[in-house]
């Protein structure tokens, strides 16, 4: 049987719900992003349980079968940008389609009607987010970050960012260096005069 869990995009998010699993005695799968396969069925009392402690933590069990194939298209997007080591060479529609077993134009059109958005401005704004993860961790330059998420160009990563955050990456930059504090200046106490 498997289960859905709604706003679980995360590894911590997974670390949650497989603690939550275990501690009510659910053998399960491992938990993927977005779902869990479990190797016995629940009851209802185990279920409502299990909602509860997930609900705690901002998450939740999902009944609705819409609500559950977008959470899905979201997961696929989300390991796709941010634990894939590398993008694919596949066009991103293809990629969800293949993951899902569903046609492409089906999911395009469930994900905005339900959304109001479109599945690629989902794609674009989680590269983006990607983008700035990799800027703030200083170790690949944007020929790389756009090698990695499979830009054409520097600068067609460089004016999809400035149009999604309203910057250049580099002024991103400068923008996030400039708000970090040294930890020479953490906690330091001025004495008043």
């Amino acid at each position: 049987m498997k289960l859905y869990i709604k706003y679980m995009v995360s590894m911590r998010c997974k670390m949650i719900v497989q603690a939550a699993l275990d501690q009510l005695g659910l053998e399960h799968e491992p938990v993927e992003l977005g779902e869990v396969e479990l190797k016995t069925e629940i009851i209802s009392e185990q279920r409502d349980e299990l909602n509860r402690i997930l609900v705690k933590v901002g998450l939740e069990l999902m009944d609705n079968r819409k609500a559950i194939l977008i959470e899905r298209i979201k997961a696929v997007i989300i390991d796709l940008v941010h634990y894939a080591s590398e993008l694919p060479k596949i066009n991103n529609s293809n990629y969800i389609s293949e993951k899902l077993h569903y046609d492409y134009t089906y999911l395009a059109n469930l994900f905005s009607e339900v959304t109001g958005s479109t599945i690629e401005k989902y794609i674009i704004n989680q590269k983006i987010e990607k983008v700035k993860e990799l800027i703030l961790y200083d170790e690949l330059n944007l020929t790389q970050i756009a090698n990695k998420l499979n830009y054409s160009s520097v600068a067609h990563l460089s004016n999809q960012f400035k149009k999604v955050t309203g910057v250049t990456p580099r002024s991103y930059k400068q923008l996030s260096a400039n708000k970090r504090i040294g930890l020479e200046n953490v906690g330091v106490l001025v004495p008043f005069s």
